[in-house]
């Protein structure tokens, strides 16, 4: 029989806890979670719960609210998330939020993109012709090329020039977050993210105005139209209205030379990560993994929707899960950002992002003038 005094444990009973001498001596013993794993499980995911439930909350508050305000006035939704986090700064400063919110910044953005993969199919890529494919990959090289260039020239950090240069070249607020979170960590980073979804989104709004009218009146085919818009306006959403506002063909053609342009956002983000790998230098504790995680699920689900036949519902259940994660991370960044932020930043940011625009713009339209698409 077993022996409940603590100073006489009987000698053939396990210790029933690795440092107590009996189970009276258990009080005060902390519970190993290696040991008491499965028991804990339940725990640990109320606990991680508890720690990110505030912050992903208020990201998703705000991203909903968001995406009411663009559904009812026909305005980019990236944008009002901006907006409507940094009305909420405070909270991006609560000990209680900033978890969550870092949370959607990574984990949440980083599954966004994956997802994106899933919208792309090699038959799509195919489909441009040789012309329009090889108009469009040299216009997102030489367009991130312009951008180191003139970030140099403007005496802006040349990852900056990379990040905004890839925003304009790829697809807009997507690619400025898929490059940012592959850049070498800066103080600046989330800053410099901020400024470049803000220029990029109000640019392609305006373009996705302004373009259909420049097409018209240079009599533009509807295939030429289609290369042009999908090849210069930076955001999907603006590229799809524009297209469609000129005709169903030149809507067809422009959405698949988007789609295009997003499926460069794998080589480029990862060539990035390539030439940025040693920029930490000494100060970094480990380099980024060779191909990052969710560029792997991005290229898978783009094998996959080449290669098998992907029901169109569960395509279109990714395409909106992207969306809503893209649309939080941004709401988190939102949040976690200060107009006082903005207040060093200069002129030079925003001559650069317009710059980088009028240059793809003359490019492309170069081009075509020039019978590049037939």
């Amino acid at each position: 029989m077993l022996n409940l005094r603590s100073d006489t444990p009987a000698t053939n009973a396990p210790a029933p806890w690795p440092g107590a001498d009996s189970y009276d001596s258990l009080e005060g013993v902390p519970f190993e979670p290696a040991t008491m794993a499965a028991a804990s499980f339940p725990h640990r995911i109320a606990a991680a719960f508890a720690r990110l439930g505030p912050g992903l909350g208020i990201a998703l508050l705000v991203a909903l609210a968001a995406s009411w305000l663009a559904d009812h006035y026909a305005a980019p939704v990236m944008l009002f998330a901006l907006l409507l986090g940094m009305a909420v700064n405070f909270l991006g400063h609560d000990g209680r939020c900033r978890p969550g919110l870092d949370f959607a910044a990574r984990v949440v953005l980083r599954a966004g993109i994956a997802l994106l993969g899933a919208r792309i199919t090699l038959t799509q890529i195919q489909a441009l012709g040789t012309n329009a494919l090889l108009l469009t990959v040299a216009a997102v090289l030489a367009t991130i090329a312009a951008g180191w260039v003139l970030a140099r020239l403007l005496k802006l950090p040349t990852d900056f020039g990379v990040l905004t240069g890839g925003a304009v070249a790829i697809c807009g607020a997507s690619a400025a977050l898929a490059l940012s979170s592959v850049l070498p960590p800066s103080p600046t980073r989330e800053r410099d993210t901020i400024l470049t979804v803000v220029g990029v989104t109000t640019l392609s709004t305006l373009a996705m105005i302004l373009y259909p009218l420049l097409a018209t009146q240079l009599g533009l085919s509807g295939v030429e139209s289609g290369v042009f818009l999908g090849a210069t306006i930076h955001d999907v959403a603006q590229v799809v209205g524009a297209g469609y506002g000129l005709s169903d063909q030149a809507g067809d053609t422009a959405t698949v030379v988007k789609l295009l342009r997003v499926a460069m956002l794998l080589p480029a983000t990862l060539a990035v990560a390539l030439l940025f790998r040693d920029a930490g230098g000494a100060t970094s504790r480990k380099h980024p993994p060779f191909l990052p995680m969710f560029l792997v699920v991005f290229v898978a689900l783009v094998v996959i929707t080449s290669t098998v036949a992907v029901p169109p519902d569960m395509v279109r259940f990714a395409g909106e899960a992207s969306a809503w994660c893209l649309v939080t991370a941004i709401a988190a960044l939102g949040v976690k950002t200060r107009l006082g932020d903005f207040a060093h930043v200069g002129w030079r940011p925003a001559v650069l992002i317009g710059a980088e625009t009028l240059f793809v713009l003359l490019a492309v339209l170069t081009a075509i003038l020039l019978g590049a698409i037939g």
